[in-house]
């Protein structure tokens, strides 16, 4: 029993290196969507598309066969890209306060982009760490750490940005208190010993590019492997859509103020954080395919409270507003825990890196376009249809289990 206590130290080092690359995310997906969605005048179209800055998360497959094919054996091969990657990031947050909105939005806009660009870089060798790092028993506890850092530093990013950093310290001092976080958090790492906390010889005998391609193709090409790809690509397609019009419309149809909003966020980031929690717990103690699909079930039941509040069904009161983002947020924590872990117990750990991120691009994929066209979809058709369409899409995505179990199944 004794055995399968996670490693205190694991945990640690992981929730540093996720919470770190949360902070600029959280600043595009929630603080930077706040600022324009206070805009009347800005269309929900144009709020929603702020979406591609995300664009970065995408793409992360394209260099993650480089992470695994070099790094130093000395320095540490993930710390060989961790470290530089992680020192841009607090350059582009530093650089972030002195472009200040509105007045100067569109180098914000790029300053942002670039912020993504070296965070979700950084996500491909922290991925493949987790992976040299995590045990089979530690999936669970590890991707919770993972999954609730992220979510803190996407929490300080952006509602804690909005409501409490940027009101009581101004534009740049409120991003350069981000940056020395970023900054801590390089120092730290430049003090840890990889090399003595991973497998040995992994950076010596490094695969071609041609057997890494080889075993990523092996990924999907096996029994079962399109249908985990499409199943990872599909579970969060509803979720994306309600939650990328749900604060503009408090704000917009409520009246809510930009703070009041964030406040909402914050208890939502907060559920987040203790399903996620509970999430890994869950993972510890049942088959990982069987919690991904319990908690999407639940999931799917909470994205009604947004549609019954758009449609009149529930009345526009904070206490109503705070239950269901905080009971929604909850259960979306609880089946993201459980699918990364789920995920990770799939992949090559040889060729870690590359098939996390990869499983990793698939889900932000998936999930992009219905956030993106949500604004263009409210225009069109309201805010109570859109939110019932993905209440909707969460449902249908249930439809997958049942394949994607007689496969596992057949495998085992």
């Amino acid at each position: 029993m004794e055995r399968r206590r996670p490693a205190a130290w694991k945990l640690g080092l992981l929730s540093l290196l996720y919470f770190v690359q949360g902070l600029p995310f959280g600043f595009q997906s929630k603080g930077l969507k706040l600022l324009l969605a206070d805009d009347k005048s800005v269309p929900m179209t144009a709020v929603t598309l702020l979406g591609l800055l995300s664009l970065p998360w995408s793409v992360k497959p394209l260099w993650a066969p480089l992470v695994d094919r070099y790094g130093s054996a000395r320095f540490g091969r993930r710390k060989s890209w961790i470290v530089p990657l992680m020192a841009l990031l607090a350059l582009t947050l530093a650089g972030a306060g002195l472009t200040p909105y509105p007045e100067l939005l569109v180098p914000l806009l790029a300053v942002v982009l670039l912020m993504n660009v070296f965070a979700s870089m950084q996500d491909v060798p922290v991925d493949g760490l987790a992976v040299d790092l995590l045990s089979e028993h530690e999936l669970g506890a590890g991707n919770a750490a993972q999954v609730s850092a992220y979510k803190i530093g996407m929490a300080v990013g952006g509602s804690i940005f909005i409501g409490l950093l940027l009101p009581r310290l101004g534009w740049a001092p409120a991003f350069l208190v981000l940056a020395v976080i970023a900054a801590v958090a390089t120092v730290a790492m430049l003090r840890v010993d990889e090399a003595g906390r991973t497998p040995p010889g992994s950076i010596d005998d490094r695969l071609s590019f041609r057997e890494i391609a080889r075993r990523t193709w092996q990924l999907v090409s096996k029994p079962g492997g399109a249908w985990l790809v499409l199943f990872v690509a599909s579970y969060k397609m509803g979720e994306a859509l309600s939650d990328s019009v749900f604060e503009p419309y408090l704000q917009r149809v409520l009246g809510y103020s930009k703070e009041d909003v964030a406040g909402f966020a914050l208890v939502g980031q907060v559920g987040s954080l203790v399903g996620s929690i509970a999430g890994g717990l869950l993972a510890q103690r049942t088959s990982l395919l069987r919690a991904v699909g319990t908690t999407s079930a639940v999931r799917a039941v909470s994205l009604v409270g947004m549609w019954a509040l758009a449609a009149g069904l529930l009345p526009g009161t904070p206490a109503v507003i705070t239950a269901v983002t905080g009971l929604e947020h909850f259960f979306a924590g609880l089946v993201t825990t459980c699918m990364f872990a789920f995920m990770m117990s799939k992949v090559d750990r040889s060729v870690g890196a590359t098939h996390f991120t990869l499983l990793a691009a698939v889900e932000v994929l998936g999930k992009s376009p219905t956030g993106l066209v949500s604004g263009a979809l409210v225009d069109a058709l309201g805010w109570a249809p859109v939110f019932l369409l993905g209440a909707a899409l969460s449902w249908a995505f249930l439809a997958l289990l049942l394949p994607l179990r007689q496969r596992v199944s057949q495998r085992a």
